[in-house]
This record gives C-alpha cells, structure tokens and sequence, in this order.
C-alpha cells in the first residue's frame, strides 16, 4: 500500500473503497488521447483520496471508443479509486458543463482538471496541503507549456508575489491592477521561476494570481456558496474565461492562490475551445 493508491500487488484482491477526500472533475470532448495522459498522471497519484467523475460531450463518446482511456480507468479502479463516468448532451457551453459537474461533487474539495494536463507525482498531495495549511478557497497549479523551457522570459515574471503571511480575500477585475498578473502563466514562466527559488522536495510557495487555468483545487463549499458557474443561462454557449468568474467570485471571500513549483503540464495540443469573442467574466462582471 502506498498512501491511499493501492499497489499492483493488491490490484486483484478485494477491497475496502475508501471515502474520497476530493472529487476530482474532468470535461471532456473529443480528446481521448490527451485524456489518456491526464488519467495517467491521475493514476501516479499517492495521495489523497479521491473519486474521479469524468463527463464526455464527445460526439462518438471518447471514453468508451478510446483503448488507452478505457485502459487507464482500469488501472484508477484497480488502485481503489473510484470512477464515475457520464455522458452530458446536449453541449450548453462550458460553464454549464463545469456546473453540471460540481453538481455530482460531494467530497470535501473539488479538483477541476482539464482533459490535457499531466500531473506530476506528488501535485495533488501539495496542492491539498497548501490548502488545508493556508485555509483559503481554492489553490492552483497553473500548466505549464514545456516546450518553451528555451525560451525565457523574465520580463513576464515581474508581478510574481509570495503570499507571505496567509492569504486574504481580493477583489479583480479587468481594469484592476492584479489583472496585470496574468503573464505568469505564460509558456514555461512557472518552471523557470521554480528554477530561480529554493523550495524543498515536496514543498510550495503560494503567490498571488489573477487566476489559475487547467488544475483549481476548491473547497467544494467556498465554490457553490458563492454561486460555483450557475451564471451559465447568462452566456452565449460559445464562450470562455468561465474559470476566471468563478475563482474571482471565490476569491472575494475566501481568497485563492497558485503554488510553485506548479507539477502540472499542459499537453499544448490545440484548442477545443475556438470561439472567443465572449470572456464569461465580462458579463459576470461588467464594467461600471
């Protein structure tokens, strides 16, 4: 036994199914060879606990016509995690996708993954204990693009800020100044930043974001008490920044933040999401 993963030693004995700590939720449309690399980083998991609950909106269903998908939630099921997987048509847009699943949470927290990103061994474990130690509502750990590991741009760091004493509500907006954080996300900003710090095996620090794309750890109850994405009947189906609405919401009452070194890596295959015209968090928050 390893954490709470079970190893390949007990995958064929019967087991007790443990209560999951986080539900961890993945979307998922027409990407099953990128989910297949998610799941496996969800599967190098030790710790914590958790269920996965996955919903499809792929036109021929990804999840049952894709042999690596399929062998990954073997192996997941094998390891004592729970699986949990859905099927959600008619496409409504993002937000209510991201509802839809919150809507299925009863963990404690909630980890909203997106269907291209890999986890290192170890992230999920980090994230949980910056959150718990910081009490705040959400930690990210932003992705990370690594074929830009040659291209290093400092100037894009600037606004890189340690949380130094706990981490306190914020309110942001487009206009406001914590919107210029935006460029730490950038490329493989995150990884040469970790290069330039000393953190230990294991450890965080926790900075200041404008908000976090791809891997959000929540409180399940910070999210839904202020409101999780039930802004979605408001937007076009073709939309993004849905994310953002829903962190900045969180954000003003229970504040959030992002840790480094991040651990999460973004597959850089392109987008699903092709229509931009509309930011979510425009028309959550307009301007006044």
């Amino acid at each position: 036994m390893t954490g709470s993963r079970r190893w390949s030693g007990d995958w064929a004995r019967p087991g007790t199914p443990q209560t999951p700590l986080v539900d961890v939720l993945v979307p998922t449309s027409g990407r099953g060879t990128e989910l297949g690399v998610t799941l496996a980083g969800l599967a190098a998991q030790d710790d914590p606990s958790f269920r996965l609950v996955l919903s499809d909106q792929s036109d021929h269903g990804a999840v049952a016509g894709e042999p690596g998908v399929q062998a990954m939630l073997r192996v997941l099921r094998a390891q004592g995690r729970e699986v949990v997987e859905l099927r959600h048509l008619p496409r409504l847009g993002l937000a209510e996708h991201r509802q839809f699943l919150l809507d299925q949470a009863s963990a404690e927290f909630v980890l909203f993954l997106d269907d291209d990103v890999w986890l290192e061994s170890g992230t999920m474990k980090r994230m949980l204990d910056a959150i718990v130690e910081l009490g705040c509502g959400f930690i990210g750990s932003a992705v990370q693009g690594l074929s830009y590991l040659g291209d290093d741009r400092p100037h894009e760091r600037t606004e890189f800020r340690p949380w130094e004493a706990g981490v306190l509500p914020e309110r942001i907006r487009r206009d406001s100044p914590a919107f210029g954080r935006w460029p730490l996300h950038n490329a493989a900003n995150l990884a040469h930043k970790a290069a330039e710090v000393e953190v230990e095996p294991g450890g965080w620090i926790a900075y200041r974001v404008a908000w976090v794309g791809g891997c959000v750890l929540f409180r399940r109850r910070a999210l839904v008490d202020s409101g999780g994405f039930e802004f979605w009947p408001d937007l076009p189906q073709e939309h993004a920044g849905e994310d953002v609405a829903a962190q900045w919401r969180v954000m003003e009452r229970w504040g959030g933040a992002g840790i480094l070194p991040s651990g999460a890596v973004h597959l850089e295959s392109p987008t699903t999401v092709t229509v931009r015209l509309i930011d979510a968090f425009d028309v959550v928050f307009p301007a006044v």
